[in-house]
């Protein structure tokens, strides 16, 4: 087993000369730029990152302004990061900020723990990060840095072998210096010991890492057990008015676009057809477009677009139908769209 004394040590040595010193949440490293560049970061790279968080704190650029802002205006903001969760927690958080907290962060481990969306490495890295203190964090790069060190099989995820990795990783917490480490584990996960290909040779702590010692960097950390992604499928609506406007419907519903703009969806194009029957002032015949696939965490969803031209909203539609706008392609760009939606309407040059 590797020694944990002089871990941190080398690990803020390398950090000094070959951290990044210029993250864009590292001026200033206030508690919201590390709370929203963490919750961004998850599942997302950093140069991904960068023009959105950049783009975020240009709107909204503090705890009070994001509990003032809309879900539309966040919704927007976050368009194409994906995993809209997120979003929305940010958004209920910061209420829940401005409600209990004053409009700050709270400083106690158990209040940020309270907060949605909010969950220990998070609340870890905030405290390190923006205030000095001694919590540990655990996000993906962490969690293969310890593994390969420490030789610790296991699909981390499993709950005894994340539990094991909390209990090394608060061990080897330095003294002082609390920013800078959390910065440097997570930095030396993203450049050096990277997913494939790590570039051992350049890492501080390759004298005693256990999986350069045995030969097991492409083993560790251990895979998480493999299982077939279910398919769903789904017609949705292209529509457009005279003015080459299309027709979006907001998603207020359960599943992974809550909140989002969208394209009128219905299981398949027999229920699309009822759709616009019961909405829609069209004599146009529908045009199947090409389908698109889109693949989320827990499931493969292959949607099939119909395109009908000339549309209008039947008048009691407009009055007491579902929530449903009109949009340009000039105005896509400030609405809150799925990803593959926004390609598909691009794909089709609006004007």
């Amino acid at each position: 087993m590797p020694t944990t004394d002089d871990f941190a040590s080398r690990l803020l040595h390398w950090f000094d000369q070959h951290g990044r010193h210029d993250l864009p949440w590292q001026h200033p490293r206030s508690a919201y730029r590390v709370w929203l560049s963490e919750v961004m970061l998850q599942q997302t790279q950093v140069q991904t990152v960068i023009p959105y968080f950049q783009r975020f704190v240009a709107a909204l650029p503090d705890v009070h302004a994001l509990a003032a802002g809309s879900i539309d205006e966040v919704m927007a903001l976050w368009s194409g990061l994906g995993y809209y969760g997120r979003a929305r927690n940010l958004h209920a958080a910061a209420r829940r900020c401005v409600e209990l907290h004053d409009g700050e962060l709270p400083t106690d481990f158990d209040a940020l723990l309270a907060l949605p969306g909010i969950g220990r490495s998070t609340a870890g890295a905030i405290l390190a990060q923006a205030h000095g203190l001694r919590f540990p964090i655990l996000d993906g790069n962490v969690k293969r840095v310890l593994t390969r060190w420490a030789g610790i099989e296991g699909w981390p995820g499993a709950s005894a072998i994340e539990k094991r990795l909390w209990q090394l990783s608060d061990a080897l917490l330095p003294p002082d210096r609390l920013a800078d480490y959390t910065q440097a584990v997570m930095d030396l996960g993203a450049t050096v010991c990277s997913r494939s290909s790590p570039t051992c040779l350049a890492c501080p702590l390759k004298d005693d890492c256990t999986a350069l010692r045995d030969g097991r960097t492409a083993e560790l950390p251990t895979a998480k057990p493999a299982k077939i992604l279910p398919r769903r499928s789904c017609s949705m609506l292209v529509a457009f008015d005279e003015k080459h406007r299309v027709l979006l419907q907001r998603r207020d519903g359960p599943g992974v676009w809550h909140g989002l703009w969208s394209l009128p969806e219905a299981s398949d194009s027999a229920a699309l057809d009822a759709f616009a029957r019961r909405h829609l002032d069209t004599q146009a015949a529908a045009l199947e477009l090409p389908s698109i696939e889109h693949v989320f965490s827990h499931y493969r969803l292959s949607i099939s677009p119909q395109r009908r031209d000339n549309v209008k909203l039947l008048p009691q539609v407009r009055d007491n139908g579902p929530c449903l706008r009109w949009a340009s392609l000039n105005e896509l760009t400030d609405i809150g769209l799925p990803a593959p939606i926004r390609k598909l309407l691009q794909s089709l040059e609006l004007k």
